[in-house]
């Protein structure tokens, strides 16, 4: 009963995450309304939070394995507790972009430590998988989930409830931690944080992932977007000066030429461009294309939330069958065709039964894939770097989403010429068929794959 109760947890603090990825994407036009944003601000309460978990989760990883993995999650859960309630009563623009900022650094802190404690409480093979599935399917899930929920929770209580309702369920996930997971080792001199790449390293990231965000508005040759890019560099390149003289470095190089996690780097970034960004481009049509309430275009997404749930579980048996690598690319394929009869399906009048054969398609592949990705960025990793590990697949995930998202707006704007809904259509259609050739271009990647080795210290 404890190990089910613990995996439990873990699952619910990964629903939680990917909950408020995108839960506040139907509340965006209520929010606007009652702030008072401007219309070029509003895409900050999203930004904001991809901007900071993507620039911090490699030193949330690190930040893991030296401090505890539970003190870590319980400190992350109150972190997330503390800044959705301000969030929720946030009475100007600023302080409402600043509460997501700390969110995303609760994102930040938790994602690593609930995958590092996964990837440590349950031992490599069969137990692991059956658990990264079950993980898998609250987050993968909650990406969908989150614009039900927040359809539901705007059309009944108004957009603050987006906020509020992670204050109880962070609370409870902080409590729990304490009372089911085993106390973490006593800390010890031998490892010391690297203080000057955490900055570089953070500083870095975080400006890339600003630069990516930013830069598709401004426009790449702005002064902001500029200088971003050129500290970017500069922080990055000094970051990669310190790991090699650092005694004991934020990003190990063993890990650097551990090939499994490199390639499950490589795939995470893709699926962050491809999979993750879908749900924007599927509110948009919902909204604005078929002018759903929120709340219906909250439940438009229920189908592809469960699909994406079971396609978790099918993962997880196929891994046993077939393995891993065959997985991944069966679950790319899958996802590739779901995207391209999705984009066909797109119409301005068409019903809702019509996208169902690209949705089915695209929520099994995509928790498949979600499942496969993350058993193979764990395996051959020693204990003591899980971590770190996890940090730097999950980075490449939020890289990989803010370019993917970047690159596929412009594409969509450049086809949607005029104000037209017929030109808005079109757009979106080309950004998800652009998808579909994105992740058929994933397969051949997965197939690379070999098997682990182990990487220790």
């Amino acid at each position: 009963m404890r190990a089910r109760l613990t995996l439990l947890v873990l699952a619910l603090a990964q629903l939680v995450i990917a909950l408020d990825y995108n839960i506040v994407y139907v509340a965006l036009p209520d929010m606007g309304d009652d702030l008072g944003f401007a219309p070029h601000d509003l895409q900050w309460v999203v930004s904001a939070y991809v901007v900071t978990t993507g620039g911090f989760l490699l030193l949330g990883g690190r930040t893991a394995d030296l401090l505890g993995r539970r003190r870590a999650f319980v400190a992350a859960a109150l972190l997330y507790a503390g800044s959705s309630l301000v969030g929720g009563v946030s009475p100007s623009v600023g302080v409402l972009v600043a509460a997501r900022a700390v969110q995303g650094l609760g994102g930040a802190l938790l994602f690593p430590a609930t995958l590092a404690l996964i990837n440590t409480l349950y031992a490599e093979g069969p137990a692991r998988n059956r658990a990264l599935a079950v993980w898998g399917a609250a987050g993968a899930g909650g990406l969908c989930f989150g614009s039900l929920l927040g359809g539901v929770l705007v059309e009944t209580f108004g957009w603050p409830s987006v906020f509020f309702v992670n204050v109880p369920l962070a609370a409870a996930l902080a409590w729990a931690a304490l009372r089911l997971f085993p106390a973490d080792a006593p800390r010890t001199s031998t490892r010391r944080f690297d203080v000057a790449g955490a900055l570089t390293g953070t500083g870095g990231i975080t400006l890339l992932v600003f630069l990516l965000v930013h830069a598709p508005a401004a426009g790449w040759t702005s002064p902001s977007a500029a200088l971003s890019a050129v500290a970017a560099a500069a922080l990055l390149t000094v970051f990669a000066l310190v790991e090699t003289r650092s005694r004991d470095p934020l990003l190990p190089s063993r890990l650097l030429a551990h090939r499994p996690l490199l390639a499950a780097s490589g795939v995470t970034a893709l699926y962050g461009a491809t999979f993750s960004a879908l749900p924007y481009f599927m509110t948009l049509y919902f909204r604005t294309v078929r002018e759903y309430s929120a709340l219906v275009t909250g439940l438009a997404f229920l189908v592809p939330a469960l699909v994406t749930a079971l396609g978790t579980q099918a993962g997880e048996r196929a891994v046993a069958r077939v393995g891993v690598r065959r997985m991944l690319a069966g679950g790319m394929a899958l996802g590739s065709a779901g995207a391209a009869a999705l984009g066909l399906a797109l119409t301005a009048d068409g019903s809702y039964p019509l996208l169902l054969p690209g949705i089915v398609l695209l929520g099994i592949g995509q928790g498949a894939a979600w499942t496969g990705m993350w058993i193979v960025a764990a395996s051959g990793v020693d204990a003591h770097d899980q971590g770190i590990a996890s940090g730097l697949a999950s980075t490449t995930l939020q890289v990989g989403g803010a370019v993917g998202l970047a690159l596929l707006v412009a594409v969509s704007g450049g086809v949607a010429q005029g104000p037209s809904d017929g030109a808005v259509l079109t757009g979106l259609r080309a950004a998800v068929l652009t998808v579909a050739v994105a992740l058929g271009c994933g397969v051949p990647l997965a197939l690379a794959l070999r098997g682990p080795t182990t990487v220790t210290a």
